[in-house]
């Protein structure tokens, strides 16, 4: 059943309830609002909403996108890019190959089925990244990279997530056609988020009204994001070279004073919306899977993915261990327990044909691994974080920023009005 402004309505007042319990105990946003998900399915006013492929790629992605990479400051980005890209397409290789491998040898699963789950399972969820690295106050060149880096892997298992449903399909795929379908993706992606945005931009400057300025970089937020899609490039990549553009060059050149407020502001509740949904939705979807069945497929999957993404981490980052870019022992933990899985996951497997065999079981271990990483890892990330030393000295989710400057709101994430460009 699609979303009603009634739900709409009862989901946001609950996602607000959550907040306030959620900041007075301490509890991670993103886990509050997973578990209130869950019990609401027990509940007789429980609302009869699915989580969606067309509903995660439509309506989720691209504000969450888009805020975040307005967010961005380009120089930093620039600079770590070739350890970003490293991880988004090495290392996702790697994590996949050493997931399916395990399956296919411990489970038992027939080649393409291991594959297509270790390819959903491979890229870090920039849903779940975002909100998390929010939420705890994490800035500077850790919450770049996790960051980043779970932003770009999108375009790597979105080709090997179409390659490997071509192979099963029984089409034929050759390497000269998965190096295109690579190229487009994320070339593709790229360019059609650079093209609307700077359409957009050029709009934008002509006009001083703050309203429309906002206007304006909502449609450039899903525009970009359901062209690169239509045409099969990365929607997330078009998203998130948009919203660069738009917050590293609009906001300088093209935005005036009271719209760069207004965009900032605008966009940072778009994306507290946007979380809310989305985590309470998979709450209600984890709550009506039958884990019981598939318990040892799932633990096994769990662990073969943590493992695939250790070698991920720790391989690549070793490749720069004598470089200006060499990534500390700490941040390389970071990003190994920080790889969450989430949203994308589940709309990647929540779209496979009806078809496809284990499709049940792939869509259960898929959840299962999903809610591992939400509430498992995030719940242990800031204690993380704190015994290596990565949050500064009194982070608290209710207290300031890193630098004490400007109040938190309720998602971890400093006031936006003392961090205009």
């Amino acid at each position: 059943m699609s979303l009603s402004i009634e739900r709409i309505e009862f989901l946001l007042l609950v996602a607000g309830i959550v907040a306030l319990l959620a900041r007075r105990i301490g509890l991670p946003y993103t886990v509050g609002l997973v578990a209130a998900g869950a019990a609401l399915t027990f509940a007789p006013i429980a609302p009869t909403v699915s989580l969606t492929k067309d509903l995660i790629f439509s309506a989720f992605l691209p504000p969450l996108i888009f805020e975040a990479a307005i967010q961005m400051q380009w120089r930093p980005l620039r600079r770590d890019l070739p350890v970003t890209a490293m991880l988004a397409t090495l290392g996702v290789a790697l994590s996949a190959g050493i997931t399916a491998a395990g399956i296919r040898w411990l489970i038992g699963w027939d080649w393409s089925t291991a594959i297509l789950i270790g390819v959903v399972l491979a890229a870090t969820d920039p849903v779940s990244v975002i909100a998390t690295f929010k939420e705890m106050g994490v800035h500077g060149r850790l919450r770049m990279l996790v960051e980043a880096e779970s932003l770009f892997n999108d375009g790597t298992a979105a080709v090997l997530f179409t390659v490997a449903l071509a192979a099963m399909s029984g089409g034929g795929v050759s390497a000269a056609s998965s190096l295109m379908l690579f190229a487009w993706t994320l070339f593709g992606g790229v360019a059609f988020g650079l093209l609307v945005g700077g359409v957009i931009l050029l709009l934008v400057g002509r006009t001083e009204d703050h309203l429309i300025e906002v206007t304006f970089t909502t449609v450039a937020a899903y525009l970009s994001f359901l062209i690169a899609e239509h045409f099969h490039a990365s929607g997330v990549l078009a998203a998130l070279s948009c919203g660069i553009l738009v917050g590293n060059f609009g906001c300088v050149t093209a935005l005036s004073e009271r719209g760069r407020e207004g965009v900032y502001n605008f966009w940072e509740y778009a994306a507290f919306v946007a979380n809310s949904l989305i985590f309470l939705l998979i709450g209600l979807q984890l709550a009506r899977q039958r884990f019981a069945e598939y318990w040892l497929p799932a633990l096994i999957v769990i662990c073969l993915i943590m493992a695939g993404r250790a070698a991920a981490v720790y391989g690549c980052s070793a490749l720069f261990r004598a470089s200006r870019l060499r990534v500390s022992a700490a941040h390389q933990h970071v990003l190994f327990w920080g790889g969450l899985r989430g949203a994308l996951a589940l709309a990647l497997v929540l779209g496979l044909p009806t078809t496809m065999p284990h499709r049940y079981a792939v869509i259960t271990v898929t959840f299962a691994a999903v809610a591992f990483s939400i509430i498992a890892q995030g719940l242990t990330m800031s204690p993380l974080l704190r015994r290596l030393g990565e949050l500064p000295a009194g982070e608290s989710r209710r207290g300031t920023d890193a630098g004490g400057e400007a109040p938190a709101n309720v998602t971890g994430e400093p006031s936006t009005r003392s961090s205009m460009k």
